[in-house]
């Protein structure tokens, strides 16, 4: 595991403590009712020095500008950051409370709380962001497939790319005796529910999982080998040739273009515009344990979102150089602005604009709706590691366990008393549901509608739905 350098912590606690002096001073003036009523409201801090895991992906930004902007210590929280080496690692240190919280995977607090590996109840109180993930494939791999793509008037690869253009590919591998490896992150992750997607809306079966019958490497029936590779040893992975490619989020496919060693295929956005992507992970004891303190936390991961999207994206060029910093993601500047600043470059040289790439509080990209947990709920189903049928009022109730959009309200209800938000840029609390509705633009034209999970899964030709048990 790798520290940041929060060992300024202390330092800049006196500091804070110093400039809070200051700043009741230069406000004597101002009516003190107005200027603390919601922090009085809302209560102190339970805990006031926490520890939070992440992994070195850009989507962990929000955790470093609540940092490095101070919106933890205008909670009165004084946070380390670490990053850590694996998924399992980060999960388990949560559970454990070796952390306090972490920036997550969006599948790992559904996946604990139902007892698929790790179990704990870990709930959700905010959604980190929606997209940031692409699929990124070996040199050799696509120029196999090139000339099954379409092509525009340009020459250029026409995007979104269907995985059709690969299942002659794997079929030749195959030929040779060849099985077609690929890389995802974790087995509960959105890299391993998008490759699967893709991959099945192209043809491919990507294989079920039996844990029932003590089969977790997810390969029953694939056509497509998929495994668990840490995303910041993916292109080197790949290279090696142990994979022929993978799912990972950012910068890990454009430093694949940068190294010359890959090319991106496809991005999440084009498998499913604005789909959910990492969440903010507490067990639910913590929340119970210290509630002031875990609002406090999401007011300041709720502001960084909103730095992070504010003036059309005008900040990323500041995240990209503190993201860079070797204790948050710790790759070149130049490979994470090729994504965090609104484009997006597939083979060398094809930059296009991908404006939401990274999404972190537009669309409400904080608010953790119900229907995004179930979507992960039915992949979870789709493909064998729910092992036996689930009623829509199962998959409902297990959102509700886990995905807490009233400490979300609460969050957000004093950001907009304190004048740091609006009331326009939340949902309205007052007939929220928690449900999206019916979403569409999935690659293979299937739509989905979280309030009715069993129906959504039964318009799959590829996957586990009603009654079926391997």
């Amino acid at each position: 595991m790798t520290a940041s350098p929060l060992h300024q912590t202390h330092s800049r606690r006196s500091f804070l403590k110093r400039a809070l002096l200051a700043a009741a001073v230069a406000t004597a003036a101002v009516p003190f009712a107005a200027t603390t009523a919601t922090a009085e409201e809302l209560g102190d801090p339970e805990k006031e020095d926490l520890m939070f895991g992440f992994i070195k992906l850009t989507d962990m930004a929000p955790l470093a500008i609540a940092y490095e902007k101070g919106y933890f210590e205008d909670e009165g929280l004084y946070v380390t950051l670490e990053a850590q080496a694996n998924w399992k690692v980060l999960l388990d240190r949560v559970i454990d409370g070796q952390l306090d919280g972490a920036h997550m995977l969006a599948g790992q607090p559904l996946a604990a709380t139902i007892g698929f590996g790790t179990e704990a109840h870990v709930i959700t109180p905010l959604s980190m962001d929606l997209n940031g993930n692409g699929i990124t494939v070996s040199n050799a791999v696509w120029e196999a497939m090139k000339p099954n793509v379409p092509k525009m008037d340009d020459g250029r690869p026409e995007h979104p790319i269907s995985a059709e253009t690969l299942k002659p590919v794997v079929e030749s591998y195959k030929a040779e005796g060849k099985p077609f490896k690929m890389g995802m992150v974790f087995p509960v992750s959105t890299h391993n529910y998008e490759l699967r997607y893709w991959l099945a809306a192209g043809g491919l079966h990507p294989g079920y999982y039996a844990p029932h019958k003590g089969d977790i490497d997810g390969q029953i029936d694939a056509e497509v080998l998929l495994s668990v590779t840490p995303p910041p040893q993916m292109p080197a992975t790949m290279e090696a040739g142990t994979i022929y490619g993978y799912c990972v989020g950012e910068p890990w496919n454009q430093q694949a273009v940068f190294k010359g060693i890959g090319v991106p295929v496809i991005t999440d956005y084009e498998i499913w515009p604005n789909n959910p992507e990492k969440v903010f992970g507490i067990t639910k004891e913590f929340a119970e344990e210290y509630p002031n303190t875990t609002v406090r936390i999401v007011k300041a991961m709720i502001r960084a979102a909103k730095w992070l999207d504010e003036n059309d994206n005008a900040n990323r060029a500041e995240a990209v150089e503190i993201l860079s910093r070797p204790y948050y993601v710790g790759a070149d500047e130049e490979v994470i602005a090729n994504s965090m600043t609104g484009t997006f470059e597939y083979e060398k040289g094809d930059k296009r604009e991908v404006p939401d790439f990274n999404v972190f509080f537009r669309y409400h990209a904080t608010y953790p709706y119900y229907s995004d947990a179930i979507w992960y709920l039915t992949q979870m189903r789709r493909w064998g590691q729910i092992a036996e049928p689930k009623s829509d009022d199962w998959y409902i109730e297990t959102a509700k366990q886990v995905y807490r959009p009233d400490i979300y309200r609460k969050a957000a209800e004093a950001l907009i008393a304190d004048g740091f938000m609006e009331a326009s840029d939340f949902p309205d609390f007052e007939t929220e549901t928690g449900f999206k509705g019916k979403q569409t633009g999935f690659i293979d034209g299937v739509d989905y509608d979280g309030s009715k999970p069993n129906d959504y899964l039964k318009q799959f030709e590829i996957g586990l739905s009603g009654d079926t048990v391997l």
